[in-house]
């Protein structure tokens, strides 16, 4: 199995250390966070805790992705680079297929793009986009990106974006791999539709069922001897045995947890580091 190392909300002089760091224990990858701004009011349930408190607060940092990605990009070189997840319906189509395939040509395809619908609709309400149109609006920024990120010409004809022929350049001439978060049944086979799964933390009784579902909807494209990840983050303590079992029903990837949940919202580096070295020796080592 393969691990990620969430980079959410860590103080943003750390990421780059980290990320070396994550790269010499033998971690597949590193994802960050997105918000794009964080209301000082929010009405907006969080769908992935019990009370719908959210675990994210105003203070807490969000460093421009594509920024942030592109310096961990040139400071690493075998790591992968995600987000879990950006939140695109909130952004600009063209201006989101240049910064992902810039990245993407500059990591030497070390990048999968991880998207989400987004829960905040406050956040929505600022950027003054249809909340309830967000993710038929995503779906069809997905398969404008996937034009774009080919190469050459590009128009569209579709529902929320009409264009003429235009070219984002450079391209990287392939398919970007893209990870789609979220646990409800939209999310699911929207994630089916295209590269992977990120998960926003399961019980571990409750993948197997997940990942049966992500199979039957794959079954049901035509897709399911294509490539696929399954990024999930557990809610129990990390446990190679569990790992292992849940790797034999075809999860991919588990994560160590952000630095926030093991350690409080600040810490220093070095606590940090003990965090990722004892999680590379008594998960990876026995799951790889």
């Amino acid at each position: 199995m393969k691990f990620w190392q969430a980079l959410t909300w860590i103080e943003p002089e750390q990421l780059l250390d980290v990320a070396r760091f994550a790269e010499e224990l033998g971690f597949e990858g590193v994802f960050l966070g997105d918000h794009g701004v964080y209301p000082k009011t929010v009405h907006a349930s969080y769908p992935y805790s019990a009370d719908g408190q959210a675990p994210m607060q105003a203070e807490d940092p969000y460093p421009d992705c594509w920024v942030t990605l592109g310096a961990l990009a040139a400071s690493t070189h075998r790591l992968k680079l995600s987000v879990s997840i950006y939140v695109l319906p909130l952004r600009n189509v063209f201006e989101v297929a240049r910064a992902t395939g810039s990245l993407d040509i500059f990591s030497n395809g070390r990048f999968a793009f991880g998207v989400g619908a987004g829960w905040m609709k406050d956040e929505f309400d600022v950027y003054g986009v249809p909340f309830a149109q967000r993710g038929k609006r995503m779906d069809e920024m997905i398969g404008i990106l996937r034009k774009c990120w080919q190469g050459g010409w590009v128009e569209h004809d579709g529902e929320f974006y009409q264009f003429d022929a235009v070219q984002v350049a450079p391209a990287p001439g392939r398919q970007v791999p893209v990870y789609v978060g979220g646990a409800n049944r939209a999310a699911l086979r929207r994630a089916a539709r295209n590269d992977g799964w990120i998960g926003a933390g399961s019980a571990p009784e409750d993948v197997p069922a997940i990942l049966e579902e992500l199979s039957a909807y794959r079954a049901e494209l035509g897709r399911q001897d294509l490539p696929f990840e399954t990024i999930i983050g557990l809610t129990t303590p990390p446990d190679p045995d569990t790992f292992k079992r849940l790797e034999e029903q075809g999860m991919t990837a588990g994560v160590s947890y952000p630095f926030k949940f093991s350690l409080g919202a600040r810490s220093s580096l070095d606590d940090k580091k003990r965090v990722m070295e004892h999680f590379a020796e008594t998960i990876i080592q026995h799951c790889q």
